[in-house]
């Protein structure tokens, strides 16, 4: 039997769902001259949002996710798409989907492939004030529609409301902890993620992530890892992202790669 990616998986694995690119992101990212931070890669999203009037296309080539269970090993790709618009200075709004996904399974003398849409969800995106310059922090909340084929959707409507606290140590070095609630069908997950980046260069970012996720009636899922960004130009970003699971019920690695560009 094919398994949909779970809520608590999908908000490990957004991208930043989505982004330690508060973090990642080169330090220039954040002058009036450039563009803000994208929301990928990681598991937060950034505290930064678009001017108005700018756009941001964000796009997995692809994100994947890979898994062993009972004796089944499953591998899914996802061309994880987030389009982002700025409607003022400091809020903005999101439709996040992705339209093609392929699914593969084998084990216990079987094997099942499997392809289609995903979910669909809109979000609006809050860029908070801060008294503070070397403190910043977002708010997001998002409504999701079941929309996907029956591989790549619980078949349920879910919202969630999360937000990310972002901190710069010194010019090249930041840290943040994002923190999000999701509701499903009555039942609750939440998802803790710290993460700490540095700017390598003007063009290279790195960042460490971990996190954790808690949802009723289930095993709480752990995974840890890294990523990488290179702003190929002011407005491209190119990024590669790998985390590990920390225990049985979490995925056993996902991460991925993607672009992201920034229109004005």
């Amino acid at each position: 039997m094919g398994r949909a990616l779970s809520p608590q998986r999908r908000a490990l694995a957004r991208g930043a769902a989505l982004a330690a690119l508060a973090l990642a992101a080169p330090a220039y990212a954040d002058s009036a001259a450039d563009p803000p931070s994208f929301d990928r890669p990681g598991i937060a999203f950034s505290t930064g949002t678009l001017p108005r009037g700018g756009f941001a296309w964000e796009q997995g080539l692809p994100d994947f996710e890979r898994d062993r269970s009972d004796g089944v090993r499953s591998t899914q790709y996802n061309a994880s798409t987030n389009l982002r618009l700025g409607l003022t200075d400091t809020l903005e709004v999101q439709i996040a989907t992705s339209p093609y996904n392929y699914l593969r399974e084998s084990g216990n003398g079987a094997r099942r492939q499997a392809h289609g849409g995903g979910d669909t969800s809109l979000a609006l995106k809050l860029a908070l004030p801060s008294s503070h310059d070397k403190f910043s922090w977002a708010l997001l909340g998002s409504a999701t529609v079941a929309t996907g084929a029956r591989d790549f959707s619980d078949g349920r409507d879910r919202y969630a409301l999360g937000a990310t606290v972002a901190y710069d140590f010194d010019d090249a070095t930041s840290g943040s902890l994002y923190l999000n609630l999701e509701r499903s069908g009555g039942i609750e997950a939440w998802t803790f993620s710290p993460s700490l980046s540095r700017a390598f260069s003007a063009r290279w970012g790195g960042y460490v992530e971990a996190g954790w996720t808690r949802t009723a009636h289930a095993p709480d899922t752990g995974v840890a890892g890294a990523g990488l960004t290179f702003m190929a130009t002011p407005k491209i970003q190119l990024d590669a992202s790998l985390d590990a699971g920390l225990n049985d019920a979490s995925p056993d690695w996902q991460g991925g790669v993607g672009v992201s560009l920034f229109f004005d």
